[in-house]
């Protein structure tokens, strides 16, 4: 591991973000306790739930952004939970992440009227910014083909709350993978492929995409390559995962080229999908070592499980808004 260089995500405690001259009458405290808490005494009340909100923001860097920001929170006295931000000095450009509460746990915001509240801010400062409740969970939309440790893994992830999104159904181009989804009781679509259909299916895809109000598509192995017009109606909003020997190792059976080649590490990578195959922004990526000893199977399932590993950080990282376009690259708040 390489020791940190300027430039770097920082998670925001006493700098600009926590500044008495930036945040006039706004002090944040940390609290991990607010969403329900199981106690085995039944004389032990329980604390109220509240309204948790998170806000993340682009624009060009300049002095008082911190400031704003904080500021606006303080005049609807809701208080900062965590925040984390990063000046690109190559880029010019400003992110941040806010996670933000009302100070009165009984309070109730208007995520809508805030919302519009904000955008006089972010006029001002040329922002680019989402609000959002904590309290709605993302909608995401699997995408398989013939392969399925992605989609079992994020299943099982969603199932046990260790991924907070809601996956209304899962789109393959062949029928393999229906029982799964219906142990899952998810609706499957087969909506198989060809050259000559493709333009619909990937019509009725956006249609569905449409009508289940989808927030992200991520494709768990789905192994087509996705059209430029797909790509750019959901453009920052589709998440691939794949072995990190692109290019090296192109094709067909990735891990029996690496066993061939007797590579040391394996690895994936996920991304988001662009109309450049396979180079859009990274989100996450991993490795294991292996060595000789392990056959092609073995190589297989040990990538199998860092494939998975890595897509459904990557998932979690994207749906807890802790990821931001930087260009050709990404911000990671994590």
């Amino acid at each position: 591991m390489i020791d940190q260089e300027p430039g770097t995500p920082r998670t925001v405690v006493s700098n600009r973000s926590s500044s008495s001259s930036n945040s006039p009458g706004l002090h944040h405290h940390f609290n991990h306790c607010l969403y329900g808490i199981s106690s085995s005494s039944a004389s032990t009340p329980k604390m109220a739930s509240r309204d948790e909100f998170i806000l993340t923001l682009s624009c060009p860097d300049r002095a008082g952004i911190v400031h704003a920001v904080t500021g606006f929170l303080a005049q609807y006295n809701l208080n900062i939970v965590d925040s984390q931000q990063f000046g690109d000095p190559t880029s010019k450009k400003f992110f941040m992440r806010v996670h933000f509460a009302p100070v009165d746990v009984e309070s109730k915001v208007n995520l809508d009227e805030l919302r519009t509240s904000f955008n006089e801010t972010a006029q001002q400062m040329s922002m680019d910014f989402e609000l959002s409740s904590t309290a709605r969970k993302p909608r995401v939309l699997i995408m398989v083909s013939k392969i399925g440790h992605c989609l079992n893994d994020l299943l099982f992830r969603q199932s046990t709350s260790q991924l907070k999104i809601e996956i209304p159904l899962i789109i393959s181009n062949h029928p393999d993978f229906a029982p799964l989804a219906a142990t899952y009781k998810i609706p499957f679509h087969h909506m198989p492929v060809t050259a000559e259909t493709k333009a619909d299916q990937e019509n009725k895809i956006l249609e569905l995409v449409k009508e289940q109000k989808i927030d992200l598509i991520v494709l768990a192995r789905y192994m087509q390559v996705l059209s430029p017009a797909l790509c750019s109606a959901m453009s920052g909003k589709i998440i691939n995962i794949h072995h990190s020997f692109l290019p090296s190792f192109k094709g067909a059976k990735p891990y029996h080229q690496a066993y061939d080649r007797g590579v040391k590490i394996i690895g994936a990578t996920a991304h988001f999908v662009t109309s450049d195959l396979d180079e859009g922004p990274i989100i996450e990526q991993n490795v294991v070592r292996v060595d000789h000893a392990l056959s092609p199977k073995e190589l297989t399932t040990e990538g199998s499980n860092v494939e998975s590993n890595v897509l459904a950080t990557a998932v979690k990282w994207v749906t807890e808004r802790r990821v931001l376009l930087n260009g050709a690259k990404t911000i990671v708040f994590n």
